[in-house]
């Protein structure tokens, strides 16, 4: 026994109509879809419905993938904006702290070349102040005079400037 449908449930499939109805006309008119329908893919689509239910099926059903496509696009690279200020800050920290050693090697090499320099400074002025002083250049003077004086012989300084003097003498005489 079959049972018959209540008259109320007919009622509401009349109203539920009514609004799909409606519905479907206010899609219609709306001034986009106008625009749409009036171009020539919608008057391709609307000549060929088979295909326009295609296409409004794959992009409801494409757009959940697409969605979540976008959403590892937007992570991914959030992701790689963090990764490269993170690598960069530790590229900058790395190379900082390479920058900082080598300027500390170089600040203790140039300690050493500028202490080893004035060392040099010092022991070559005294030993010329002390080989050529005042004094060896009056010695000198003599010397070249021809005046050897029997004080002048035996002061060791004179005669160190003695043999200098002939040793300059004799490099010299060998190059002419």
């Amino acid at each position: 026994m079959a049972k018959e449908e209540p008259p109320s449930t007919s009622k509401d499939l009349q109203e539920l109509q009514r609004k799909l109805s409606l519905l479907i006309e206010s899609i219609q008119n709306n001034s986009k879809v106008v625009a749409f329908m009036k171009s020539p893919v919608g008057q391709y689509l609307d000549r060929h419905p088979f295909l326009a239910l295609t296409m409004l099926v794959f992009v409801a059903v494409s757009a959940v993938p697409v969605g979540f496509f976008l959403l590892l696009v937007v992570l991914t690279s959030l992701a790689a904006l963090v990764g490269v200020i993170l690598l960069e800050g530790l590229v900058i920290s790395v190379g900082g702290l390479s920058l900082l050693c080598v300027l500390c090697g170089l600040s203790f090499v140039s300690v050493i070349m500028s202490g080893t320099i004035m060392v040099s400074y010092v022991m070559v002025s005294s030993l010329v102040n002390y080989w050529f002083s005042p004094r060896c250049w009056l010695l000198l003077e003599t010397i070249d005079r021809g005046q050897e004086d029997q004080a002048v012989l035996e002061d060791p300084t004179a005669l160190r400037v003695m043999r200098l003097w002939d040793v300059l003498d004799s490099i010299s005489s060998r190059t002419k």
